[in-house]
């Protein structure tokens, strides 16, 4: 027992020490209160500097006031481009806009070495001076706001300031769209102070790379050809200010419109030519396809007119719609000329057939006489009358015929008259004649001179054209003329806009 007590302060002894021993190999740092109580220090230290650089910090004031101007860089991130649109000449793209500049009022620390950096966020930026910066060209703009405001403030220790924001802005696009849609557009982005002139405030694109982003964006009507930035002074009523300009240079991709305008075009144009085809006596089937070709085409020149502008001066693809136009329109009007000159020249026969035989004579019977003193075999006597219109007898008057023929050997008939014009014809004029001749001395030199040379020139130009006789040499030549001429037309349109 007492052995035992002698050994017990030995083993607690010896229980503290193996203790001790572990806490200092697991916690090397315990007996050192830097590492537990470094934390709390420093968020006590960025604290009162926070408090201490904003003590009677002005945020009216610009930095370096009433001194030289100050330098503010900018850069670009451009995230997407959303949509273009010609009626309203304008873009919508979102973007990351980053701006530097240097506020000597907000410096915490004069060391180089300890040079920190802190990232604060967006509502920091409201409890300091921040550039006026606003779009020259901009239309309506939002500042993205979820989760948080997309805003943010770097703060260097020696006062550099970094402000980002994203955001998304339509700005402003004068587009010529006189080659449209073969055209190619230049859409800028114009940034600028708002109230600070070039002798307080220089805004300069931060180089190396200002913009950033525009190799990824994709649009699906347009393709990025090349972006340049430039800066420039521009002159207002209230002064001078410094102007930071991107541009971009958009061609357009004419694959859409290849399928939606440009090709059924071609395939209306194309069949408006089956009509030459079809006979011409098939009058239904060939009106109703012309008609329905120009109908499809007034459609399609409709629906392109409404994705546009109400520009005055015209476009490369009102000249394809208005020459496809003419193109159909012509094949339509190709029939109507087959169609007339086919039923005018048969028309005309008749009249010309009636008019030769009542001028040709017709041949002597062999028993008629011919001879003035010629009787029937009743010795009955033949009234000879040198003008038909002078004759006392109605029914004799309206006798087409020049000539009456006289059938021998029957004695039934009465007696009939003979005409003849052996007599002379100019002795005695038809009242009909007398009065013609009156008219026309009275009112012949009223006439117009103008209409007499209208009229002159129109018989010149019927005298010169061609008659044709078989109507469907129009529709062979036709088949031939009009797509060579359409095929002339697209190489001549094509090589001009592309080329």
């Amino acid at each position: 027992m007492e052995s035992f007590r002698q050994r017990r302060p030995i083993v607690l002894w010896r229980t503290v020490a193996c203790y001790a021993l572990c806490c200092l190999v697991l916690f090397p740092h315990f007996g050192d209160g830097t590492h537990i109580n470094r934390r709390p220090e420093q968020l006590e230290n960025i604290t009162d500097i926070l408090k201490n650089i904003l003590n009677g910090y002005d945020i009216r004031l610009r930095p370096n006031f009433g001194g030289k101007p100050l330098y503010i860089g900018m850069d670009l991130l451009i995230a997407s481009f959303d949509s273009i649109s010609e009626v309203n000449m304008d873009y919508t793209i979102t973007l990351y806009l980053n701006q530097y500049w240097v506020d000597e009022r907000l410096a915490f620390s004069s060391s180089e070495q300890n040079s920190q950096e802190l990232t604060l966020s967006g509502d920091f930026a409201e409890k300091i001076w921040v550039p006026d910066t606003f779009f020259a060209n901009d239309k309506n703009s939002f500042l993205h706001d979820v989760t948080e405001k997309n805003k943010m403030v770097r703060l260097k220790s020696d006062g550099h300031i970094t402000y980002g924001m994203r955001f998304t802005t339509t700005l402003a696009c004068m587009m010529d769209l006189h080659y449209y849609p073969l055209d190619a557009q230049n859409c800028t982005v114009e940034i600028e102070s708002y109230g600070y002139t070039v002798d307080e405030v220089v805004m300069y694109w931060k180089q190396p790379n200002p913009v950033g982003g525009v190799d990824s964006s994709e649009l699906p009507q347009f393709s990025i050809v090349r972006h340049e930035t430039t800066d420039r002074k521009e002159s207002l009523a209230t002064g001078t200010y410094q102007r930071l300009s991107l541009s971009f240079e958009l061609k357009r991709n004419i694959g859409y419109f290849i399928f939606q305008t440009y090709l059924p075009s071609i395939l209306i144009v194309m069949l408006s030519w089956v009509s030459f085809w079809i006979n011409h006596e098939a009058t239904s089937a060939r009106v109703a396809l012309g008609i329905t070709t120009v109908l499809t085409m007034t459609t399609i020149s409709t629906g392109v007119r409404s994705s546009l502008p109400r520009i005055s001066y015209v476009k490369a693809i009102d000249i394809y719609l208005v020459m496809c136009f003419v193109f159909v329109f012509a094949a339509l009007l190709e029939y109507a000329a087959v169609n007339y000159t086919y039923w005018g020249a048969r028309a005309k026969k008749k009249p010309k057939r009636k008019k030769s035989e009542e001028k040709s004579p017709s041949p002597p019977s062999p028993h008629v006489r011919s001879a003035p003193d010629a009787v029937y075999p009743n010795n009955e006597e033949i009234i000879e009358l040198h003008d038909i219109r002078m004759s006392p007898i109605p029914c004799i008057r309206n006798r087409r015929r020049s000539y009456g023929n006289i059938a021998e050997g029957d004695g039934k008939y009465p007696p009939s008259f003979r005409m003849t014009h052996r007599g002379n014809y100019n002795s005695r004029p038809s009242i009909g004649y007398a009065n013609r001749r009156r008219y026309r001395s009275e009112y012949g030199e009223r006439r117009p001179r103008m209409l007499a040379s209208l009229k002159r020139h129109a018989s010149m130009i019927k005298t010169a054209i061609p008659r044709i006789k078989d109507v469907n040499k129009i529709d062979k030549y036709s088949r031939i003329i009009f797509p060579l001429s359409y095929m002339l037309f697209n190489a001549v349109y094509w090589c001009f806009y592309l080329l």
